[in-house]
């Protein structure tokens, strides 16, 4: 299977179980790695044959900047639907960092990670 990835996709969200997080927001940042066969666009240098990465980014960021949810693990899920929604995407793997978590100690990151797939 092949890859197309994208990283660092950045918007504003109020995901949190925190009033804080869901009055002030915060940044969240997503890495997406789609699994798909690429061959038939390379055959043919045509676009509509593989997964529109620029699309994709929209709706991913649509998601995290939309409905407010608890969980990291939820918005995770949730990302993981719509890539899944193209018709070419087979599997995604979905990273979701939350640089700016509210943890009282330092750190650089918190992130889920997750892994669906077509079944």
């Amino acid at each position: 299977m092949d890859r197309v990835a994208l990283r660092g996709l950045k918007a504003r969200g109020y995901h949190g179980v925190f009033p804080r997080e869901r009055e002030e927001g915060q940044t969240f940042i997503v890495d997406l790695v789609l699994g798909l066969d690429t061959r038939p666009a390379a055959a043919d240098d045509d676009l509509t044959r593989t997964v529109h990465y620029g699309i994709v980014a929209e709706e991913v960021v649509a998601v995290v900047e939309g409905e407010p949810v608890n969980l990291v693990e939820t918005l995770a899920e949730q990302i993981a639907r719509v890539c899944l929604k193209h018709e070419v995407v087979r599997e995604v793997e979905v990273c979701v960092h939350k640089p700016d978590a509210p943890i009282t100690v330092p750190f650089d990151d918190v992130t889920v990670t997750i892994t669906r797939s077509r079944v």
